[in-house]
């Protein structure tokens, strides 16, 4: 496809209002195509931006014009030898179970035709120092040609693709030199075979194809078992919505053309369509892609949804606020694609230094190669051991070593509710030693909750919680969710009145049971005062105050304690008065504390603790704590609803759970012990590698199996960095 009326069904609006297309992109095989891509499509008429996905092959790209022409990007990109297709969440799980069962078969057909080939070798071997005949050697190679050549032709596809495509865009990347190799070991054997020499590197060639599938197929499972937590996220967005037309029709159309303000309907089963308010109706929702908890939360009228979630036991209308990509179903889809498009320092090494290697390898086999024929050894001999030197040399072990890790890293960071947002959060996070924490919304919960009910039984509170559900208050919530929490199921009154800025009454039995200011219940002010607000309750004879205010994270007293032990620094810095700062602090034992702290002056003191030498992790609510996010070495923000991508920082969590700060630094410090323990082990594979190569000591079969070797050791290594003691 390659007109622009093809795709004229699949552009969409962005936040900012221009045409958007995501393309899917087949043909790619290595990381080195996303520079070529982007590169390629700058100078592209109207086109804003181009990013490509190398996890997901999608190519997303944003235009200037509504009516925007994206036929010269198309013809671009199939003139690079790449194939084009709108991009879709099936079409993308389609062409990943293709691709993954094409390397398998090439894996395949390459370990079992190694085998064949190894077997006449091994007999060629023992022929050579006993009685073999050469007629019966020449059989024996001519037969290993049979199956090599056509088996390494079909299996070495990935690499010859691109190798092609690479040398067909003018540039180098690590499969040119292992194709070059694979060539000249094939070409080299059939050239002694007909020349009946004693010795043919079938074998070799074979082996090399086998053990460089065999890493490229783990890393590609690696990728793919990351990329299953965001493909579940893309497989709960619901297509379809049944609108709630204003005449009292229904009808059905897809939710991406749902609009703000709109009517939809939501039955029991179904998961939402789009963020959007209750506006009647009252079920238990499965919000745990928001909250990071399994367990069902009851949502009455007035309560916020979200697309994606899961609709519990009543039928419920709701008002849209948020469609197709502006839900937080996209934002968390989007984040998750930015943390494995972004690169960190150590990824960026690595590709710079890959791209130097390839023209380096190969200067180096040819210098190998004359430095022999120099000394007065064949040029048979020397191409061999020049075939081994570019084998050996190639960079495979030294890119793999920071992109596996990251990407691991990344999937154990979501799998527990952690989007990163930045390519080099695990070399920061690595680094923290001092940790200032915010107080409101960040070591207590963003939304006020009961803090004290005094002495009301509970059947007061019952009460309480029934009389809140029917209150439009914000402060009612506190109480109804509390109620909600600690007694399950409440049930709901009828016949409740609201007194607008007073409370909720309802009469029982000829008694008066109401919930409110204290006087709206005809009770006096309370002789203790705090900063929390009161609302009082009054059922008859019996009566009290509840104290609402701001809430702990339930394991902000574990955390906090965990952090200290594992020797970190710990300040609260917060805009809140000093007494309820002092009393936090006091009850979470962190003796550094600051409070009525003015943005300014937040700004000053962590360039104060900075200039100090101390690396700081900032925890802050990303709405109003901005500046001091960015003002960090490094930031981390809790966010739900709607602020997921507003937060400022460079990663956030979802759910109520402060262990996801420790849980963050712990799987980045691993994260990067894991990278070096890589790099050194690169490192030191081509320090004694190289030079038995270019020293003639080692054959192009010894060559594979070592550089092979190598590769799928940095990939096994990077699978240490999933889990972490501790956590």
């Amino acid at each position: 496809m390659s007109t622009t009326a093809d795709y004229s069904a699949f552009l969409r609006q962005s936040n900012k209002g221009r045409p958007t297309l995501d393309l899917a992109i087949e043909g790619i095989v290595s990381a080195d195509a996303i520079a070529t891509i982007e590169h390629s499509l700058r100078l592209t008429p109207g086109l804003v931006s181009a990013r490509l996905n190398f996890t997901t092959r999608r190519l997303s790209t944003e235009w200037t014009a509504p009516d925007c022409d994206p036929t010269p990007a198309i013809e671009t990109l199939e003139r690079l030898g790449y194939r084009v297709a709108p991009f879709t969440s099936d079409r993308s799980e389609s062409d990943e179970d293709r691709r993954t069962k094409w390397l398998l078969r090439c894996l395949a057909v390459s370990g079992f035709a190694a085998i064949n080939v190894m077997l006449l070798s091994i007999s060629v071997w023992a022929g050579n120092v006993t009685d073999i005949t050469p007629e019966t050697r020449d059989l024996f190679h001519w037969l290993s040609a049979l199956i090599a050549l056509p088996a390494a032709g079909f299996s070495g596809q990935p690499f010859f693709y691109s190798a092609a495509n690479a040398l067909r865009e003018r540039r180098m990347n690590m499969d040119v030199p292992i194709s070059i190799g694979i060539s000249l070991a094939l070409g080299m054997s059939v050239y002694e075979t007909a020349h009946h020499a004693e010795h043919a590197y079938f074998d070799s060639a074979l082996m090399l194809i086998f053990f460089l599938l065999s890493g490229r197929v783990l890393d590609h499972a690696m990728r793919k078992r990351t990329r299953a937590a965001a493909a579940n996220l893309a497989a709960l967005r619901v297509p379809i919505a049944t609108r709630l037309n204003p005449d009292g029709t229904y009808s059905e159309l897809p939710s991406e053309a749902l609009t703000e303000g709109d009517l939809i309907l939501v039955r029991p089963g179904e998961r939402f369509a789009a963020d959007g308010i209750i506006i009647d109706g009252s079920s238990h929702i499965d919000q745990s892609l928001v909250t990071g908890e399994t367990a069902r939360i009851k949502r009455v009228e007035g309560d916020r949804v979200f697309a994606g979630t899961l609709n519990g036991e009543t039928l419920l209308q709701v008002k849209v606020s948020a469609s197709g990509e502006a839900t937080l179903l996209a934002d968390i889809e989007r984040l998750i694609d930015n943390a494995v498009l972004a690169k960190s320092r150590y990824v960026q090494f690595a590709d710079r230094v890959a791209q130097i290697y390839a023209p380096v390898v190969h200067v180096a086999a040819a210098l190998t190669a004359m430095v022999w024929i120099a000394l007065g050894v064949s040029v048979h001999d020397s191409l061999i051991i020049a075939i081994a030197v570019l084998i050996i040399t190639c960079p495979c072990a030294l890119a793999l070593a920071a992109p596996t890790v990251q990407v691991v890293v990344a999937g154990a960071l979501f799998r527990r509710g952690i989007l990163m947002k930045s390519g080099d959060v695990i070399e920061r996070m690595a680094a923290v030693d001092t940790i200032v924490f915010d107080k409101t919304g960040t070591l207590t919960l963003p939304e006020p909750g009961l803090d004290d009910a005094g002495e009301l039984s509970d059947e007061a509170l019952r009460w309480a919680g029934q009389l809140a559900q029917a209150s439009h208050h914000p402060l009612a919530r506190a109480v109804r969710d509390y109620a909600v929490h600690r007694f399950g199921a409440i049930g709901v009154l009828t016949g409740v009145e609201e007194v607008t800025g007073e409370g909720v009454r309802i009469v029982q039995d000829g008694v008066m049971i109401t919930l409110g200011s204290p006087a709206f219940c005809k009770l006096p002010l309370p002789l203790w005062r705090d900063q929390n607000s009161i609302i009082a309750f009054r059922n008859g004879d019996e009566a009290g105050y509840i104290s609402i205010g701001q809430v702990l994270r339930q394991d902000a007293m574990q955390t906090v304690s965990a952090l200290k032990r594992d020797g970190y620094r710990l300040i609260i810095l917060s805009g809140d008065q000093k007494g309820p700062v002092q009393t936090l602090a006091d009850e979470l034992g962190v003796g550094e504390w600051i409070a009525a702290a003015k943005p300014h002056e937040k700004l000053a003191y962590l360039d104060g603790l900075k200039s100090q030498g101390r690396t700081v992790l900032m925890v802050g609510d990303g709405l109003n704590d901005a500046p001091s996010l960015a003002a960090a070495s490094v930031s981390l923000s809790p966010a739900t609803g709607a602020h997921v991508t507003q937060a400022a920082a460079d990663a956030v969590f979802t759910g109520d759970r402060l262990a996801a700060v420790r849980d963050t630094l712990l799987l980045c410090k691993r994260g990067q012990h894991i990278m070096r323990d890589n790099f050194l082990l690169a490192l030191v594979y081509n320090l004694i590698a190289v030079p038995l190569a270019v020293g003639g000591l080692v054959t192009p079969l010894i060559a594979a199996a070592a550089m092979s070797g190598s590769s799928i050791l940095v990939t096994v290594n990077a699978l240490r960095a999933r889990t972490v003691r501790g956590i």
